[in-house]
């Protein structure tokens, strides 16, 4: 006896509630550029221009994410008392810290009770990103992206020269004054896997100078359309899947034309286009071809670790097929008609609707196709 499953029609999405919370967050209400806010110029721009938000996009992912970032950070808290969550600002740019972690001799300047169990070689800031299994690798092989580095940057450089943010709840950290940040980390985590991935970089003064000056490029914009657009555009980038401006930033397109068939005006735009796409097919054409010789000089080597790489294989197995002789055995068994002339589909049809396996053997000098996987080689300890 099987059940068929119930669904009241009232019942509505768990999402919903995720959804709704999700909008009342600071983050989602804000006109104020924060530095998590500098992932695009023009992105920023409509942010400090206080325009409307007309796309939702799906933020299911990033809500996820925004859990684990959650819950993490304050187990981190209660485990080992790190300054968490804590604010930065100027009169240019706010931020929240992910993570603080103090040296010894910062530490000592505190109340007992607000000191690290375990104080840090030097003062640290910290970001903890979540990252799906599908861009794993790539961060792996290549750490944050730009903007991660620039928002990063942006609270060690808020912190090295103003400190922390003089509000309720940490005015106690606020009389410390400027902090002599020495190091930058970023604390990785696969929201599929639990994977954790860690890189850390010397705190580069000017490198945070780059940072704000990235910010104030925006502020002092005269409009929002003189901002670079930082990424390709709807159909081509998550970001701007996304983004909840990105109506405003890609107006007037054609109903079933991609968005960025706006960026064509004129000839002169179709010319340095097709220019653009010539050398394009160039690089891919070249790169192409490296893939190929690379793939089949490896076609006999093993799979393992070799430097920074892992070498793996799939498929190359026997490829199976139906036993047509098995089949003519298993239909005069049943007493069902054997086609005078085997008809291989309308065989395994029929005793796939008669519940019954259809047997299989392997096809003489066949396998299924070899597949090569390149990943980044596992960290040694």
């Amino acid at each position: 006896m099987t059940t068929a499953p119930v669904r009241d029609a009232r019942t509505i999405s768990i999402w919903d509630a995720a959804h709704a919370a999700d909008a009342r967050r600071p983050r989602s209400l804000q006109t104020r550029l924060g530095a998590s806010d500098t992932i695009c110029s023009r992105r920023a721009g409509y942010i400090l221009a206080g325009a409307e938000r007309t796309n939702e996009g799906d933020k299911r992912a990033a809500i996820l994410g925004t859990y684990i970032h959650r819950g993490l950070l304050e187990d981190a808290r209660r485990e080992y008392n790190w300054l968490v969550e804590r604010t930065v600002a100027d009169d240019l740019i706010r931020g929240h810290v992910d993570v603080v972690q103090l040296d010894a001799a910062t530490a000592s300047r505190l109340p007992k009770r607000h000191r690290p169990v375990e104080p840090a070689e030097v003062v640290t800031v910290e970001d903890v990103k979540t990252k799906s299994a599908r861009v794993w690798d790539r961060v792996l092989r290549y750490g944050p992206t730009a903007a991660e580095m620039r928002q990063v940057l942006l609270y060690a450089g808020l912190l090295s020269t103003v400190g922390f943010s003089d509000m309720p709840g940490q005015r106690y950290l606020h009389r410390l004054g400027p902090i002599d940040v020495q190091r930058i980390r970023f604390r990785f985590v696969c929201r599929d896997t639990g994977e954790e991935h860690i890189q850390e970089f010397p705190f580069d003064e000017w490198s945070s100078f780059e940072a704000r000056w990235w910010v104030e490029r925006v502020v002092d914009a005269e409009s929002v359309e003189e901002l670079r657009r930082d990424f390709d555009g709807p159909g081509l980038s998550p970001v701007c899947d996304n983004c909840p401006f990105v109506k405003h930033c890609w107006p007037g397109v054609a109903p079933g034309k991609p968005a960025q068939t706006i960026l064509v005006h004129d000839d002169a735009d179709r010319e340095k286009a097709l220019a653009e796409y010539v050398r394009a097919h160039e690089r891919y054409r070249q790169s192409s071809q490296v893939k190929k010789k690379v793939r089949a000089m490896l076609d006999d080597s093993p799979a393992g670790v070799y430097g920074e790489n892992k070498l793996g294989w799939s498929g190359g197995n026997d490829k199976e097929e139906p036993d047509v002789q098995a089949m003519v055995d298993m239909f005069e068994n049943a007493d069902l008609t054997v086609p005078m002339v085997p008809d291989v589909p309308g065989m395994v049809n029929t005793l796939r609707r008669a519940g019954m396996a259809v047997p299989l053997r392997k096809a003489a000098g066949q396998t299924t196709a070899r597949s090569i996987s390149v990943t980044r080689a596992p960290s040694r300890p």
